[in-house]
């Protein structure tokens, strides 16, 4: 189904299209009764330059007057025709501008507002398709919508972001000052979702310069750029065309594979991967043991695998990182 807020451009397009329509029958209208019309020399020698000049004059209410309508039928083609098309270009040209300084300031009121609340947020950068599924998991791992920025130059993408609840932000994330209007000196989590590895590492160079604490998440096309998003301080790197073509290899051979890993990595049904803190009843003992299937252990930020020696007791500060049962979206 067709976004039907998908249209802020359309809108401002078929509005220039009308005001130019408009232009263009005013000129024709005066050039084809141009024997009713005298310029500021006195002659009726009116070109299809001085119609269009005219026209322009006359319906942005300018009327400098050097050019005139004299005869009667040329001042009621005036006033039956001319004038309503200047009130239609009229109302054209003030509502598109009336509308445009209100969204902008309703926009930045509520950005605004947002800011002055809003914490340790996730700032999402590029609405594509891998920042929709990125946000899509957010929301169903239960991040409230309002603690998701979205971050894109497409007012399109924005405009869906917006109808989910997400805060949004129109800019280029590679400039310092977008990415303070999205917050994320203020923010845990930065996802880079764009489609250009050279943009990812410049965003990221960006709001690592902002943040040294925040933690970053960026995907990348090439494994050969994997290092230089690593050195401009992402926290993970995700090759999205290799992980693809990996899992299309295993699809090949063993597609139940895949539909386990599709169901661990969406998060409203089935299982999915998940992450918590030790329990204070759970300090000390192996993480093998637990009811929960344990696959790894963080801790000081380093994933162990669940079989490594070195977490074979939990200690405080621990995180697990184990499969757990999604909830429905209908379920509490």
């Amino acid at each position: 189904m067709p976004d039907r807020r998908s249209g802020p451009i359309r809108a401002l397009v078929v509005r220039i299209v009308i005001a130019l329509l408009a232009l263009a029958v005013t000129t024709s209208i005066v050039y084809i009764g141009r024997d009713g019309y005298l310029d500021n020399n006195g002659t009726g020698d009116i070109s299809l330059l001085d119609a269009l000049y005219y026209a322009t004059v006359s319906l942005s209410t300018t009327g400098y007057g050097d050019i005139v309508p004299v005869s009667a039928t040329a001042r009621a083609v005036n006033i039956a025709v001319v004038t309503p098309l200047r009130l239609l270009f009229l109302i054209v040209l003030v509502g598109t501008t009336v509308e445009l300084l209100t969204e902008r300031s309703r926009q930045s009121y509520r950005i605004q507002r947002w800011r002055s609340r809003v914490r340790e947020h996730t700032v999402v950068v590029g609405y594509g398709t891998k920042g929709r599924a990125a946000v899509e998991t957010l929301l169903g791992d239960g991040v409230e919508p309002e603690k998701i920025v979205v971050v894109d130059t497409d007012r399109s993408r924005l405009d869906v972001a917006s109808g989910l609840g997400l805060v949004t932000v129109s800019g280029n994330a590679t400039r310092s000052a977008v990415l303070r209007i999205a917050g994320v000196h203020l923010a845990t989590t930065l996802v880079v979702a764009l489609d250009r590895d050279d943009t990812a590492v410049l965003v990221t160079l960006t709001a690592r310069e902002l943040s040294k604490s925040i933690s970053i998440v960026a995907a990348v096309r090439e494994t050969e750029n994997v290092h230089l998003l690593r050195q401009s301080g992402a926290s993970s790197v995700i090759v999205a065309d290799e992980t693809a073509g990996r899992l299309l290899g295993v699809a090949t051979r063993s597609p139940a594979v895949v539909e386990v890993m599709e169901d661990l990595l969406t998060p409203d049904a089935g299982f999915a991967i998940s992450q918590r803190p030790v329990e204070p009843t759970e300090l000390g003992g192996s993480p093998r043991h637990l009811p929960d299937i344990v696959l790894g252990v963080v801790r000081d930020g380093t994933l162990h695998r669940v079989d490594s020696a070195r977490v074979d007791a939990l200690e405080r500060g621990d995180e697990l990182l184990y499969v757990r049962k999604a909830t429905p979206p209908d379920e509490d």
